[in-house]
């Protein structure tokens, strides 16, 4: 076995299934997770994770080696490693970071009691809770290729919230300036520029937002969640960062004692708050 199956084994038998938000279950002969919650947890099939720790599977993308970094929980040092041994290169300064250290994780999986996500700089949604698939629709249902808040908003809509004309407004051009000013600090980052790209291409609006060459970040709003179990919710939706790392964790409350409130309440009942 070479170096990289060696590695991902090991990470793999030391995390325990409830760091990933996976029922513990009688029966395991091992404490680890299994292949095939690996596999599902870094959105690859069990028989690739098996070739990975066989040595069978040459140059594995660095979009992959990303997912298994945070599958694992690995520390930046360790994901570095897991991309020199898969033949990657390590991610520079100059990169979008979109790897979820495990403290943040930590933090992030004591939040299940609302909506949350983690994403990047480019706003590359990088993880979440049931809560928030509940809200806004599962991410795993979507290519992960596509699992972008710009992307998703500015060529098909946020048909599942509802917010003002003002906040509708303030939010595109908030968006496109806060890409603007990831392009700006992160000049290296192909992924970001080809989005960039794509962007343009597919949005007219978006060009156009491009264009005025705003440059901001965006950081809280107030909308109303349309389509969930429970009816309509009123949230706060506020973006946090995390320290170190250029992460946003973004994070849907209720007020206290409200309606609202009590339907989150309900809506988690439902859903439950393992992190995906």
């Amino acid at each position: 076995m070479d170096e990289f199956g060696t590695v991902l084994r090991a990470w793999r038998d030391r995390m325990r299934p409830e760091e990933a938000g996976l029922p513990a279950g009688p029966g395991r002969r091992a404490p680890g997770l299994r292949r095939e919650e690996l596999a599902a947890l870094a959105g690859v099939s069990v028989e690739y994770v098996v070739r990975l720790e066989q040595g069978r599977a040459q140059h594995p993308s660095p979009q992959l080696l990303g997912a298994l970094a945070r599958a694992l929980r690995l520390t930046e040092a360790e994901r570095d490693h897991l991309f020199r041994v898969g033949g990657a290169a390590v991610p520079g300064p100059r990169d979008v970071p979109r790897h979820v250290p495990p403290g943040v994780q930590r933090v992030v999986d004591r939040l299940g009691d609302v909506p949350m996500a983690v994403l990047s700089a480019s706003w590359d949604l990088l993880r979440w809770n049931p809560l928030w698939a509940a809200i806004g629709g599962d991410p795993a249902e979507v290519p992960a290729a596509e699992r972008n808040v710009a992307w998703k908003h500015f060529t098909e809509g946020h048909d599942r919230m509802r917010f003002d004309e003002q906040h509708e407004e303030d939010f595109a051009r908030d968006l496109a300036a806060d890409l603007r000013d990831a392009v700006g600090r992160y000049p290296d980052d192909r992924r970001l520029a080809a989005l960039v790209a794509r962007l343009r291409a597919a949005s007219p609006d978006f060009a156009r937002r491009w264009g005025e060459a705003h440059v901001a970040q965006h950081r809280s709003s107030r909308k109303t969640a349309t389509r969930t179990p429970v009816g309509p919710i009123e949230l706060d939706c506020d973006v946090l960062t995390a320290p170190g790392g250029d992460l946003r964790i973004v994070v849907y409350t209720a007020a206290p004692g409200s309606e609202d409130a009590s339907k989150l309440d309900l809506l988690r009942v439902a859903t439950g708050s393992a992190l995906v």
